[in-house]
């Protein structure tokens, strides 16, 4: 490997994850900062992206790529979205610079659902990144899926995103777990538990009165009650994997690509598996650092 050549970050609103590349894109180092844009005050992610970061990674002076929230009204600066369809030369045209050496991906935004429009930041350059890292994958439909606290489900025709779908699966399963009739402090680590939530979530329909299962089998059903998450996890999982694919207008047994956090992706291909639908799962880091990489190379020189 050679010299560090670009510091790349993903910021997002609870923590900060950054690498630095050498000139061909490969990783050096990394490093995970505290920092997420929801813990700053306005005008602190610049102080302390000089701070703090640069010198955690010994990237003086090296030019940097950000994405993420910290191109939000809660971070650095407000970086506009690019509306759908989008790809690399888009995204990459619309970057901002915020200082000589520091430039912020945008976001992108979609038509969404009943008119109400959609939005995305730090997932379109997963999504960039992951069809750098083959270029098949830019030929043809592709349908992806980014778990998550608010989940994106991305069509992609010829290497552009079309259009895409949020489903707030993970910020509805912490706020159940801990405000609600749920609430519980037990791992979701049940398997058996989170396999039987798998099954009540049906098609996906009438989730609210499907919910109240998690409660009714405890109470009523003598289920034990630290089972509750993993149930909880399985039935909102599932939910979304049943119903999510008819609101993009997915073909039946159209394959999805499964990229993110390999935990999460797990949960999901459990969803899919049970539901007899085809997958892959592909490794969210390398494809973050592949789309940062892939957009700092396509906008050098802007």
């Amino acid at each position: 490997m050679g010299a560090a050549a670009l510091l790349a970050c993903d910021w997002g609103t609870t923590n900060l994850r950054a690498w630095t590349l050498d000139a061909e894109g490969k990783v050096l180092e990394s490093r995970d900062f505290a920092l997420g844009v929801s813990k700053l005050e306005p005008g602190e992610a610049a102080q302390r992206f000089e701070t703090e970061v640069r010198p955690g990674l010994a990237a003086a002076g090296l030019p940097a790529i950000l994405c993420g929230m910290v191109g939000s009204n809660l971070g650095w600066t407000t970086v506009p979205y690019v509306a759908c369809p989008a790809g690399l030369d888009d995204i990459a045209g619309a970057m901002t610079r915020v200082t000589p050496s520091v430039r912020i991906v945008p976001g992108v935004r979609g038509p969404g659902l009943a008119g109400g429009g959609d939005v995305m930041r730090g997932e379109e350059t997963q999504l960039i990144g992951w069809l750098a890292q083959n270029p098949e994958r830019a030929q043809g439909r592709q349908v992806v899926c980014h778990p998550g606290t608010h989940a994106k489900w991305m069509v992609v025709e010829d290497g552009r995103l079309t259009h895409f779908v949020t489903a707030m699966t993970g910020e509805l399963f912490a706020v159940l777990s801990r405000y609600s009739v749920l609430k519980s402090e037990a791992r979701p680590n049940d398997a058996e538990a989170f396999a039987q939530g798998l099954a009540a979530a049906g098609d996906g329909d009438a989730l609210a009165a499907r919910l109240f299962t998690a409660r009714a089998r405890v109470v009523g059903g003598g289920k034990p009650a630290e089972s509750t998450p993993s149930y909880l996890s399985g039935l909102l999982i599932g939910a979304e994997v049943a119903s999510t694919p008819r609101l993009l207008g997915l073909a039946d047994g159209e394959p999805v690509a499964l990229l993110g956090d390999a935990g999460l992706c797990s949960l999901y291909g459990r969803a899919f598996a049970a539901r007899g639908l085809a997958y892959q799962t592909f490794e969210g880091e390398a494809a973050a650092t592949a789309g940062l990489f892939a957009l700092h190379q396509r906008g050098a020189g802007s």
